[in-house]
């Protein structure tokens, strides 16, 4: 009853104390597995420092609602941010009597925000190492949800709980034999959906497997592998399977085991639980639900007196944490002033190189075609100057083949007609084979010529890298011989000998081809003209038999303006000579007709 007296509004006691009487009945009614209805904090609080049993089943109720109530709200705010300050407030419930609810507290919010999910795995780790039966409590119960989300079909539900398993096993909260055990149930029949679930497993806990079990991850890739070649699944899981390929030769970059603000717990501290998928589990529902305990004052103290030697471990360490940054700072400090002092550092070791070419190796023996890996070769970011790496790894391969596959030929012709700057490297390739072809043994050497035979068969090479080659005796090498060889038979296995002999003499291209097609001795034209009759290409030195056929004309014709001129310069230096010549002449002519005149005036007197 409420009277008005002096314009204030009273209460009466007694109605109170009725009006509290029936909260307390309707309360304790109300009150099921659930909990009952909602009681706000304070009157709860209320209402626990008014029972006088603490033992009694109504404070055991009420401390119970509170401790889920508290687990609910720490693990629902939790986050990146704040894990360390939730993990002091989570140890401070109890968490033995409350493990049941702090594990489906747990898989509900992660099953509500997947995208947390190494954050929950992060929490149920620390929690772990104090509390092992916890996080077997938690591995069970998302194995029997495993379990049933599998056999009803229930992608959402499966992709969330094998996310929550994989983050568990980076936290190695879960062995490493149950994640290779699941990726065999899902491929063992695969399908579209299982293989799905089975990509995105790898790509969560792939680094970890990666490190822990090598072998068992190369089987897993093996058995992916098998699935892409039958073609049997949808085109779109098939690019998600290529897309893991691609994850696993970036060595998992972008999916890190554990990220360093979430790296909260020692390797040896950390305690692993295996349980099988085919075992019989026990939930342990009946944890989730109130129970009278009758040693409940007993455990609360004894809860209270672990708690604080938890929590006064952890204010030790944050002590000496504090101390530590202190100490870090003044470091930093030094560090900085000495920084400015110091000069750059540059890594001799030649690390990155060694890595970008076993990145090119790998990307160049693995992929299925050569359309394949110059899509993959041409993502990899090369630093300025760098592509010349590219032409050489991709020589190499060709070169270490026990015979010649036409794939790599393909692959650099892509390239050279993509970008001039490959075209270049390749000719300087080129040169440098070519100047060291003594060093390659006769397979090595067969796979670089029919390579480069390739390129210029596809005007991917310009010819006039053959100006490079000099046909001589003395200019060759058996080597060198034999790359010539395998060189043009490849280009006349290629192109035909018809067009072959056209390209060669192209007036444009004379001035590349005069090395290996010598006019300057005869000798040389003429070893020239034997190699190519020797290995069956006879038929592209018909020009040059012409000219040595014609040569001692053409040498005449040299040699015949030349002795012309020098009559001319002859002539006129013989002309006073001439002039004498005749005087004298004349002179003994006129001495001889003196000589018959008297011999006649003689013969008269007789």
């Amino acid at each position: 009853m409420r009277s008005r007296s002096e314009g204030k509004v009273t209460e009466d006691p007694k109605s109170q104390k009725v009006e509290e009487g029936n909260l307390k009945n309707m309360t304790m009614a109300n009150l099921g597995r659930s909990g009952g209805v909602y009681i706000p904090p304070f009157k709860l609080a209320r209402m626990m420092k008014e029972i006088q049993d603490k033992s009694s089943v109504e404070y055991q109720r009420m401390t119970w609602d509170a401790l889920r109530k508290s687990i609910n709200g720490l693990v629902n705010k939790v986050n990146a941010m704040n894990v360390k300050n939730i993990i002091p407030e989570l140890f401070a419930e109890n968490l033995i009597r409350g493990r049941g609810l702090f594990c489906r507290s747990c898989m509900k919010s992660q099953m509500a925000s997947p995208g947390f999910t190494d954050v929950f795995a992060a929490l149920v780790a620390v929690v772990n190492t104090k509390f092992p039966e916890v996080g077997d409590l938690l591995l069970r119960r998302i194995i029997l949800q495993l379990q049933r989300a599998y056999k009803r079909n229930d992608k959402p539900q499966l992709l969330a709980v094998v996310k929550f398993i994989a983050h568990l096993v980076n936290q190695q909260v879960v062995h490493e034999l149950i994640a290779l055990e699941l990726l065999t149930i899902l491929l063992e029949n695969p399908t579209d959906d299982s293989v799905e679930v089975a990509v995105g497993f790898v790509t969560e806990c792939g680094s970890m497997l990666q490190d822990l079990c090598p072998r068992g991850l190369h089987g897993i890739f093996e058995r992916f592998r098998g699935i892409l070649h039958e073609g049997e699944i949808d085109k779109r899981v098939q690019f998600l399977i290529e897309g893991l390929f691609a994850i696993r030769k970036a060595k998992f970059q972008g999916y890190p085991a554990v990220r360093p603000e979430l790296d909260l717990v020692e390797q040896e501290d950390q305690l692993t639980h295996e349980v099988s998928l085919s075992d019989q589990i026990d939930s342990e529902i009946a944890l989730d639900i109130f129970k009278l305990d009758p040693q409940f004052l007993e455990n609360e103290k004894r809860y209270e007196e672990l708690k604080k030697t938890l929590l006064g471990e952890e204010s030790e360490d944050e002590a000496d944490s504090d101390a530590a940054s202190d100490d870090d700072d003044d470091e930093d400090e030094e560090t900085d002033e000495d920084d400015e002092e110091t000069m750059k550092i540059k890594d001799e070791t030649e690390t990155n190189l060694v890595n970008l070419r076993r990145t090119i190796y790998l990307t160049i023996m693995s992929s299925v075609d050569f359309e394949e890996a110059g899509h993959k070769l041409l993502k990899i970011k090369l630093e300025p100057g760098q592509e010349m790496e590219l032409c050489i790894m991709l020589l190499e391969c060709c070169s270490q083949e026990r015979t010649y596959l036409r794939y790599y030929g393909l692959l650099g012709q892509r390239f050279c007609m993509i970008n001039k700057v490959h075209q270049e490297n390749f000719e300087k390739c080129f040169v440098q084979q070519y100047s060291m072809i003594h060093r390659l043994e006769t397979n090595k050497l067969r796979n670089v010529a029919k390579f480069f035979a390739h390129l210029l068969g596809t005007d991917a090479l310009p010819w006039h890298v053959l100006s490079y080659i000099r046909l001589t005796e003395e200019d060759t090498t058996s080597s060198s011989r034999i790359f010539i060889k395998i060189l043009f038979q490849e280009l006349s296995e290629h192109l035909g000998i018809r067009l072959l002999n056209e390209r060669l003499n192209d007036p444009a291209m004379q001035d590349s081809f005069e090395s290996i097609f010598p006019k300057d001795n005869p000798k040389n034209t003429r070893f020239a003209i034997n190699f190519f009759t020797s290995i069956g290409l006879g038929g592209i030195t018909e020009n040059l038999r012409e000219y040595l056929k014609n040569m001692p004309r053409l040498i005449m014709q040299q040699q015949k303006p030349v002795s012309e001129s020098d009559d001319e310069s002859g002539s006129s230096g013989s002309s006073d000579s001439d002039a004498s010549s005749s005087e004298s002449e004349s002179g003994s002519s006129s001495s001889e007709e003196k000589v018959s005149d008297d011999r006649r005036k003689k013969r008269k007197r007789k």
